[in-house]
C-alpha cells in the first residue's frame, strides 16, 4: 500500500491516495487536526473500495502534504481539493464523504459546483448551523481564544516531555486505531510519526480561527440539494442551547437527508466501519448513484 502520492497544487504538494475502481469516486475529507487522513479513514474506505473508487485528500498541513500557501478559507480549501483531484487524474462526478470540520467544505462544494457532486455522506460532519449558533452563544472572541489555547497545548505535545507522556493515550490514539487491527505495524509507526510531526501545524489553528467565517459562507450557499446520508454522534461541545446531535438532526431534516444516530463517538468510523460502509452503499444504491 503506497499511501504517498503527492501532486502540485497552488504552490505546495497535496497527497491524494486512491484505490478501487468505478465511475463514481467517493472522496474522503478530513476533520480539523486529523494528522494522517489516509490512515485515519482506512476502516471505512477499505470496505467501500471493493465496489467504488475512493480518494483520500490530505489538505495542506495534513498527512504527507506540504504547507499551505493560502489562507484556510473554505473557498481555498475547496479549490485546492478540486485541483488536487484533477492533478491526480480523478475527474467528477464525486460523492463527498465528510468528517467533522470538512462538512463546511462539503456543503460549499456541493452547492457551488452541483454538477460535480452526486451525494454527500456525513461521517459525523459539522453542519454550518451548529458552528454559527455556537459562536453566537459563547462569543466569537472567546471561541477564538479557545482555539489559540488548544494550539499552544499542541505545540507542547509536539515537543515531547511530561505533557506528551501525560496526554499520549488521549491524543495520539483518540480513534483507537493504534490499539486495533486495521492498521499494519508499519502503518501504526507512520501514524505515530505523522501525529507528532503535524499536530502543531499552523493550518489546523488557522482553520479553527476561521471556522465561524467558513461556516457562514457554507451556510450562505443554502441547504444541501443533493442526496445526503448522515451519521450523527452525541459529541459534547461548549454550546448549551443546541446540542451537536440535535443540530445535525435538524439540518439533515431540512435537507431531506437520511439520518443514522450513533453513540460510538465522533470517530465512529473506527468503531463501526461495517455498519457505516454498508449503510452508505445501500443509500447510494437506492439513489442509483452506485450504478453510474
Amino acid at each position: 500500500m503506497n499511501i504517498k502520492n503527492t501532486v502540485p497544487v497552488n504552490g505546495t504538494e497535496l497527497n491524494v491516495y486512491t484505490e478501487g475502481n468505478g465511475a463514481i469516486t467517493i472522496v474522503f475529507m478530513a476533520g480539523n487536526g486529523v494528522t494522517c487522513p489516509v490512515l485515519e479513514y482506512k476502516p471505512v474506505y477499505r470496505r467501500m473500495s471493493v465496489k467504488y473508487r475512493i480518494a483520500v485528500i490530505e489538505k495542506a498541513g495534513y498527512g504527507f502534504s506540504g504547507s499551505a500557501t493560502t489562507p484556510r478559507t473554505v473557498e481555498n480549501l475547496v479549490s485546492e481539493d478540486r485541483e488536487a483531484l484533477r492533478m491526480a487524474g480523478i475527474e467528477p462526478p464525486y460523492v463527498l464523504a465528510a468528517h467533522s470540520y470538512s462538512g463546511f467544505e462539503a456543503v460549499y462544494w456541493a452547492n457551488t459546483y452541483p454538477d460535480e457532486v452526486k451525494a454527500v455522506l456525513s461521517m459525523d460532519m459539522g453542519v454550518p448551523d451548529m458552528a454559527v449558533s455556537q459562536a453566537e452563544e459563547i462569543g466569537e472572541e472567546k471561541r477564538r481564544g479557545m482555539v489559540k489555547k488548544q494550539a499552544g497545548l499542541m505545540e507542547k505535545v509536539a515537543k515531547g516531555g511530561f505533557i506528551t507522556r501525560l496526554l499520549k493515550n488521549r491524543l495520539e490514539n483518540v480513534s483507537g486505531l493504534l490499539s486495533g487491527s486495521v492498521l499494519t505495524d508499519d502503518e501504526k509507526k507512520i501514524y505515530r510519526e505523522l501525529f507528532y510531526k503535524n499536530i502543531a501545524h499552523g493550518e489546523f489553528t488557522d482553520e479553527g480561527l476561521l471556522m465561524t467565517e467558513n461556516a457562514r459562507k457554507a451556510q450562505s450557499t443554502g441547504l444541501l440539494k443533493c442526496p445526503c446520508c448522515f451519521f450523527i454522534s452525541d459529541m459534547k461541545t461548549p454550546a448549551k442551547k443546541v446540542s451537536w446531535r440535535q443540530a445535525g438532526v435538524d439540518y439533515a431534516g431540512r435537507c431531506g437527508g437520511e439520518v443514522h444516530l450513533s453513540d460510538k463517538g465522533h470517530m465512529m468510523y473506527a468503531v463501526i466501519p461495517d455498519e457505516m460502509s454498508g449503510t452508505f452503499d445501500s443509500f447510494l444504491t437506492r439513489h442509483n448513484i452506485s450504478q453510474e
